[in-house]
């Protein structure tokens, strides 16, 4: 298995409040971002895990009735 390299990046909090979008965007590309306070490291921004939908994962999960398209009697004044 091969290990990306993560660029780190450090912040001061003035840094990140003005540039926070910029910060998520390097975060969801796999770079490390630290904000720092007085040159001491305080936080890691990272993107939270999620999780990737399969199509047909909910296979056999959901049921419909056999007659799920029949006519409601709620409506039987408006057809012929």
């Amino acid at each position: 298995m091969a290990h990306r390299l993560q660029k780190r990046t450090y912040f001061n909090v003035a840094e990140a409040k003005a540039q926070l979008s910029t910060l998520v965007r390097k975060a969801l590309q796999g770079e490390e971002v630290i904000i720092a306070r007085n040159n001491t490291p305080l936080v890691r921004l990272v993107p939270v895990a999620v999780q990737q939908r399969k199509p047909g994962s909910a296979r056999g999960q959901a049921t419909m009735d056999d007659d799920f398209d029949a006519p409601l009697d709620d409506f039987a004044g408006y057809t012929g």
